[in-house]
C-alpha cells in the first residue's frame, strides 16, 4: 500500500486542526543553562495541549510548562540542578541516559530516599559525553511521566556543530477525555500485561503540531526524543532524505534509515540531519506510521516562500565527535542471557508463570524473576557485575510484545540482532526488541515505566559501590505492538467526538474515522 493511500483512510488521525492552532510548530522549553546552578520545581498545572476552543489540560510538570525546560549543559562542565517537590506525593528525578555516579541516578529506595512533599534535592554530576538526553520521575513514573513531568536534557559538545538550527522534537502521547483532561485509569493491569497505556491525542513539544517552519538550503539537526509512555513512533520525512547520526545521544555512522522510517520505541533519541532541499512554498509531510493500518501525519515541514539558503547541500562531514566510550573486551567478556517473559499473548501464558491479574501478582518477568513498583535497596540482584570488566548479554524476547529494554548510568554497544550484525556501530542506552527477536549487547541494563511496575524489572549489582554507578536497573520503558483500548471506552468515545475538530487527535483502535462518521470496528 502506497504511503498517500494510507493517509487517506484517517483512521488514525483526523484531517487539519483549527485555524486557531494552525501555527507553527512550538518550541520546546526555552533553553536554561544548568551550568551556574538551576532550579526545577514539580508542580501541578494547566497546559494548552490541544489548544483552542479547547480548555487547557491539568498537568503535573517542571516550572508550570509541558515539556519542561529545555536544558543546555556543556560536555565535561559540572551541573547541579536543585528539584523542589511541590506535588502531594514522592518524586524523583532520573537523568535519562547520562553516566553519572549511582547516587544521582534518581531511583527512589535504591540510589536516594524519595523527595517528599515540601523537601527538595541537590543533583550534581558531570555530563562524560554530549549528546540528546532527557530526564523524569522515577516515582510513580506511570502516573507522574504520564501526566507530564518531562523535559529534554542537552549536553552540546565542546565545539559546534556546523549546521543552521539545532532543534527538539519531544514527542509525548496522552490519553484525553472529551474536555481535554488526562483520563483516569493509570496502572490498569490489563493495559499493563499488553501494549500499555497508550494515548489518543500526539504531541510535539507539549502541542498539537501543525507545521514546523523551514528554509530551503539550509542544514538542520533534528533531536527526536520519544517521552511517550507507550507509543511507538516509525517516522517518515516526505520529500527529504534524513541521516541518522547519533542514537540515544551517542555518535553513530552516519546512515540512512532502514525503509526511510526513523524507528522511536519510548525513552529512546535520534538525532537526525536534515538538509533542507524542498521547494520554497511547499509543505511536506511528517508521517509515523508504525503501526499498520494506522498512519498519520505528526506535522508538516512548511518551506518559506523565499530564496534557498544555499544552492547545494553543505558538503562538510556528516559525522559527530565521538564520545569517550570504553571498547569492549569481547575475547574475555561474560556472557549471560536474560529471557524476557509474561504478558498476554505469549504462548507460555501469565498462568504458567504463576502470573494473574490479580493485584499481588506480577504480569512480567525476566528469567522467571519478578519485580514490581519503581524498586528497593532490598531486592536481590539478577546478576552481579564486576567494575571493569565486559560483559555479553543475549536479550530473548518470549513475549508477544515490543520491549525498550533501559540500562541506567550506563550506554552499551549493540552488537547482534537474531545472529546478524548490527551495522553503524551503534550504542545506546535503549534498545527495541522486537516479539520473538533476540539481541546481543554488551553491558546491558535496564529501565522501566508500566511493565516494570507489573514485574519485567530487575536489579544488577557491580562488586564494589563507590563513585560510579554501582547498581543499575533491569526492565523496559513502556512499548506497544498494537493500540488496545480496554479501559475508559466511554471517556475515549466522547473524545473521539472531540476529534472530529482537531487533526492530531488519535482515534483507539476499536473506532474508525471514515469521512465524518465515528463507527466501532467489529
Amino acid at each position: 500500500m502506497s504511503l498517500a493511500s494510507q493517509l487517506s483512510r484517517r483512521s488514525f488521525l483526523m484531517a487539519a486542526t483549527s485555524a486557531t492552532a494552525a501555527a507553527a510548530l512550538p518550541s520546546a522549553a526555552e533553553n536554561v543553562s544548568a551550568a551556574d546552578g538551576l532550579k526545577l520545581v514539580a508542580a501541578p498545572g494547566r497546559w494548552p495541549i490541544v489548544g483552542k476552543p479547547h480548555p487547557n489540560t491539568d498537568v503535573w510538570c517542571y516550572d508550570g510548562r509541558v515539556p519542561g525546560p529545555e536544558i543546555r549543559v556543556r560536555r565535561g562542565k559540572p551541573v547541579r540542578i536543585i528539584v523542589e517537590n511541590k506535588l502531594e506525593q514522592d518524586t524523583t528525578v532520573h537523568w535519562h541516559g547520562i553516566r553519572l555516579p549511582f547516587a544521582m541516578d534518581g531511583v527512589p529506595g535504591l540510589t536516594q530516599p524519595p523527595i517528599k512533599p515540601g523537601e527538595s534535592f541537590v543533583y550534581a554530576f558531570t555530563p562524560p559525553d554530549a549528546g540528546t538526553f532527557w530526564y523524569h520521575p522515577h516515582a510513580n513514573s506511570l502516573q507522574q511521566l504520564g501526566r507530564g513531568m518531562a523535559g529534554a536534557l542537552i549536553v552540546e559538545e565542546p565545539e559546534a556543530v556546523p549546521v543552521d538550527r539545532d532543534l527538539v522534537w519531544f514527542l509525548s502521547d496522552w490519553r484525553l477525555t472529551a474536555n481535554a483532561q488526562i483520563a483516569s485509569g493509570f496502572g490498569n493491569r490489563m493495559e499493563a500485561a499488553m501494549s500499555g497505556r497508550v494515548g489518543n491525542t500526539v504531541t510535539v513539544n507539549g502541542a498539537v503540531s501543525e507545521q514546523v517552519s523551514v528554509r530551503a538550503g539550509e542544514r538542520i539537526r533534528l533531536r527526536l526524543i520519544n517521552g511517550a509512555l507507550a507509543r511507538i513512533f516509525a517516522l517518515q520525512f516526505e520529500g527529504h532524505r534524513p541521516v541518522i547520526v547519533a542514537i540515544d545521544g551517542q555518535p553513530c555512522d552516519p546512515h540512512e534509515p532502514e525503509r526511510g522510517r526513523v524507528l522511536l520505541g519510548p525513552a529512546m533519541r535520534v538525532d537526525l540531519l536534515l538538509d533542507m532541499q524542498g521547494e520554497p512554498g511547499q509543505r511536506y509531510r511528517v508521517v509515523d506510521n508504525f503501526y499498520r493500518g494506522l498512519s498519520y501525519w505528526l506535522t508538516q515541514l512548511a518551506y518559506e516562500d523565499k530564496a534557498p539558503v544555499r544552492a547545494h547541500p553543505l558538503e562538510r562531514s556528516l559525522a559527530l565527535p565521538n564520545n569517550p566510550l570504553p571498547e569492549p573486551d569481547l575475547a574475555t567478556a561474560e556472557r549471560h542471557v536474560l529471557i524476557l517473559q509474561g504478558g498476554m499473548m505469549s504462548g507460555m501464558g501469565m498462568g504458567g508463570m504463576g502470573m494473574g491479574m490479580s493485584n499481588d501478582r506480577a504480569a512480567w518477568a525476566i528469567n522467571g524473576h519478578a519485580m514490581t513498583g519503581d524498586g528497593h535497596a532490598g531486592m536481590p540482584p539478577l546478576v552481579t557485575l564486576q567494575r571493569g570488566r565486559s560483559y555479553l548479554f543475549t536479550m530473548r524476547n518470549d513475549t508477544a510484545w515490543w520491549h525498550p529494554m533501559h540500562l541506567h548510568g550506563h550506554s552499551f554497544r549493540v552488537l547482534t540482532r537474531n545472529g546478524s550484525t548490527v551495522p553503524h556501530r551503534q550504542w545506546a542506552d535503549t534498545v527495541l526488541v522486537p516479539p520473538h527477536e533476540a539481541r546481543t549487547v554488551h553491558r546491558l541494563c535496564c529501565h522501566q515505566e508500566q511493565r516494570a511496575a507489573q514485574g519485567l524489572c530487575a536489579r544488577m549489582t557491580r562488586g564494589e559501590i563507590r563513585d560510579g554507578c554501582g547498581s543499575v536497573w533491569l526492565g523496559f520503558d513502556l512499548s506497544a505492538a498494537v493500540v488496545v483500548v480496554f479501559a475508559h471506552e466511554r471517556e475515549t468515545l466522547e473524545f473521539a467526538r472531540l476529534a472530529r475538530d482537531g487533526r492530531s487527535l488519535v482515534q483507539p483502535l476499536y473506532w474508525r474515522h471514515e469521512r465524518g462518521v465515528l463507527s466501532r470496528l467489529p
